[in-house]
């Protein structure tokens, strides 16, 4: 008897200046479960805002798949979305990444909060004037809110194969993290994204939202969210060499405009100089720093210049590819 299978493609809409994330269902017969058997697929870019309606067939290429932890006979399939001549779609974050191998490896720290969307505000947000600190890492019901959501995430990203690392309460009531290692930066903004895909599915189930935004709660004494981009390459991880890290920190701060750029919107509302950020107008680095735009982890210090470096200053909506893309470009230019 034949095996009917779901394949949810998933890709990123035009909308600013924030994407989306879109998905729909592709039902095969016996499919064998590889990237190689997922055919290209049409949608309707201007439903998307990815095209006119007069010619509205955008094309979805296959790059990952990942097992559907939610769905009987289910896969993940994260696509590129190109144009009907066959270039990539100017909404395309994955085709800018020029250069791309396992040499650069990457680790995402993505902040968020669960919203309530009938309160519309943090979940748990407190009517008073509780201070944020107590829900850092916090355990009982004063402290940590929608913890039954976050492990359900938690065990649909590991039982898709997604290399999540860890998860934590973070410092504003409602919010938390999850982090994703993986080598070269297509691989790591695949995850990212089926990671945060999933995030928004399993939120549905308890009438719950996911909020990207790096400053949900506007100019208050709240944290907002970030999404750290730790990285490194052959030479990082092997030079020994207080010199070069140095070096690559100075051309990280000759290049402002480039990162910030593509590190996610409404950022400017975040990176004040507060809350564990520097300034969006400042580039500063340091060794064990967080209120520095780039931190010297103490552990690469300890293993003699060994180790990688933390870009603080992404966003928590920042797209993974791109900037993947620019930490590379970035980091190669400073060796020449």
């Amino acid at each position: 008897m034949a095996t009917k299978s779901k394949l949810e493609y998933i890709w990123l809409d035009g909308f600013e200046p924030t994407q989306s994330l879109r998905s729909k269902t592709m039902i095969e017969t016996d499919f064998s479960g590889n990237l190689a058997d997922c055919k290209d697929w049409s949608f309707d870019g201007s439903s998307t805002l990815q095209a006119e309606g007069g010619s509205s067939d955008c094309v979805l290429k296959p790059v990952a798949i990942y097992p559907d932890p939610d769905r009987l006979n289910g896969f993940l399939v994260m696509c590129e979305v190109y144009n009907a001549d066959g270039t990539p779609h100017s909404t395309n974050g994955r085709a800018t990444i020029d250069e791309d191998d396992d040499d650069f490896w990457f680790g995402y720290e993505q902040e968020y909060f669960l919203w309530d969307p009938e309160t519309d505000l943090p979940l748990g947000f407190p009517r008073d004037a509780t201070p944020q600190g107590q829900f850092y890492c916090s355990v009982g019901a004063e402290n940590a809110y929608g913890r039954e959501v976050i492990e359900a995430h938690l065990d649909m990203c590991l039982e898709a194969g997604i290399n999540v690392e860890g998860i934590n309460a973070e410092v504003a009531v409602g919010q938390w993290e999850f982090q994703i290692f993986a080598k070269g930066a297509k691989n790591a903004g695949d995850e990212v994204w089926v990671a945060r895909y999933l995030a928004e599915r399993n939120a549905e189930k308890y009438g719950l939202s996911i909020e990207w935004h790096p400053k949900p709660l506007g100019p208050t004494d709240w944290n907002g969210s970030g999404m750290h981009v730790n990285f490194s390459d052959t030479t990082l991880r092997t030079c020994g060499d207080e010199a070069t890290f140095n070096k690559v920190c100075e051309e990280f701060g000759k290049n402002i405009e480039k990162h910030i750029s593509v590190y996610g919107a409404h950022n400017e509302q975040r990176l004040t100089g507060l809350h564990e950020t520097q300034s969006i107008h400042e580039f500063s680095y340091g060794v064990s720093d967080r209120g520095a735009s780039i931190r010297i982890p103490i552990g690469t210090v300890d293993d003699g210049w060994c180790g990688r470096l933390e870009d603080r200053r992404p966003s928590s909506n920042g797209d993974p590819y791109k900037i993947g893309a620019v930490v590379i470009s970035t980091t190669k230019a400073a060796y020449s």
